[in-house]
């Protein structure tokens, strides 16, 4: 057993400014001399690149319904081991999950999972006594859960917390630990599919004026007490991926501010199945790297599709890598990239590598969202039929078929109701929309890189 101090950051509801009470805490608390371990309850990708960009150190994914208890408490175990404290930042609101009736993906289901108590975040922009009644139901609302602290946002000053604490220590246990200003500086600008990424901010200063703003209004000290009074944790950890017998395999991934979702499990499964990661810009670069597989994450494409158009060199030696046999896994983005065309928002048409032939439409209609189960109906890359995988959908494009599309997975939610096919295929490239976490699912990985080292014979042979 080992004792790994954490706090869980919950919010009432999406939008009431828990990502930027996150960022600041973390922020502050590295200011202090902590190192600060983040995590990020749910499948998003962008909240936990700003984590990364405050603290210096890897977030990590937790969810309960891609992964489950056990692989959540041993990547939490994992990556808390070395950290004086850790940050656990949940999703939507407090209760929401995967069910409107049950906890199941949660950001309450992992506090119970991790016994980690939950500092509640409000929106105190608009209230006083009716911010007592509020945390009273979410602390009252499942009496397995402990929510310990309330910090809130959007006030308008010392003034008006002095009310707001009042009404709740007078009408609850749940500890006010500060506040947060409204404040422009510290905002982080939204789009179509969250914030805008800590990769495309680029902006150090930001965390800096983040950290400030909780060093004056934030009682850390007390954060930081709440997060050492969890009891031990088990030291409980996953069996590794056993490496598969065979020489390295160089896998290329696409990372720019075009392709930046990626889970760091994932990459992590691939390096303990056999293989050599290193990365290259779609937008960039002239020339593959030297690598048998190409990995191309989501991201934005539809945002730099003129930029990514222009590189025709690039588009034309990643088909030809196609077209060689060589494996290429895409999900999302990256298929958006193995299409003919993507369409933006404005209606404008940007060339793609014309792998698929197929138009990526973006439609602000179209929203795609939801957890995914994803089976093999055909051996592929990803293996033999009846394997399958967990992951999530969340896009705005829609495919539009320009000639005959081949599919090798059947998707369902989390009822199991049908959803359709996903995994476009030909020959050794496949690509989905739905993002997939290999931890939850680590034959994947394995698969992947076995089948990037079955294809370098092909691809001798098509060059001669």
């Amino acid at each position: 057993m080992k004792h790994y101090p954490r706090l869980v950051i919950a919010g009432t509801s999406s939008g009431v400014g828990k990502t930027t009470a996150t960022l600041a805490i973390l922020a502050a608390l590295r200011e202090r001399g902590r190192q600060v371990q983040p995590f990020k309850v749910g499948p998003d990708f962008i909240d936990p690149s700003h984590h990364r960009a405050a603290t210096g150190r890897l977030s990590r994914n937790l969810d309960g319904w891609m992964l489950g208890p056990e692989l959540n408490h041993s990547i939490f175990a994992r990556a808390a081991a070395d950290a004086d404290i850790s940050i656990i930042e949940g999703m939507m609101g407090l209760f929401d999950g995967s069910s409107p009736v049950n906890e199941v993906g949660s950001t309450a289901e992992l506090a119970k999972q991790l016994s980690a108590l939950v500092l509640l975040v409000v929106d105190g922009s608009a209230m006083v006594r009716s911010a007592a009644a509020m945390v009273t139901g979410y602390a009252r609302f499942d009496p397995a859960l402990r929510v310990a602290g309330v910090l809130f946002n959007r006030v308008g000053g010392e003034g008006h917390y002095r009310l707001l604490k009042a009404a709740v220590e007078q009408e609850t246990a749940v500890v006010p630990v500060g506040y947060l200003r409204s404040d422009v500086a510290t905002a982080i600008p939204d789009r179509h599919l969250g914030l805008v990424t800590a990769m495309e901010q680029d902006d150090s200063r930001l965390y800096r004026r983040l950290a400030k703003a909780a060093l004056e209004t934030v009682d850390l000290d007390r954060i930081e007490l709440l997060a050492h009074s969890c009891g031990t944790l088990s030291e409980a950890f996953s069996q590794p991926v056993m490496k598969t017998h065979g020489r390295t395999v160089r896998i290329g991934v696409a990372h720019d501010r075009a392709f930046c979702f990626y889970y760091p499990d994932n990459l992590e499964v691939l390096e303990a199945a056999g293989a050599e990661v290193v990365t290259f810009s779609p937008l960039s670069d002239q020339a593959l790297p030297d690598v048998e597989m190409l990995y191309l994450g989501g991201g934005y494409p539809e945002l730099y599709g003129e930029a990514l158009a222009k590189n025709a060199t690039m588009r034309a030696a990643v088909k030809r890598f196609a077209e060689r046999g060589g494996v290429i896994y895409a999900e999302c983005g990256g298929l958006m990239y193995l299409t003919e065309s993507i369409r933006d928002f404005e209606g404008r048409s940007h060339e793609m590598t014309g792998i698929f032939p197929a138009e990526a439409v973006m439609r602000k209609q179209s929203l795609t969202l939801g957890y995914r189960t994803v089976e093999c109906t055909r051996r592929c890359i990803l293996g033999e039929v009846g394997v399958t995988a967990r992951g999530h959908e969340f896009h705005y494009s829609t495919l539009i078929a320009r000639g005959p599309l081949q599919y090798s997975c059947a998707l369902s939610d989390v009822g199991d109701s049908s959803k359709g096919q996903d995994g476009l295929t030909k020959d050794n490239v496949l690509a989905l929309y739905t993002h997939l976490h290999f931890a939850g699912q680590s034959r994947v990985g394995t698969a992947l890189v076995d089948a990037a080292r079955q294809s370098t014979v092909r691809m001798f042979m098509n060059e001669g």
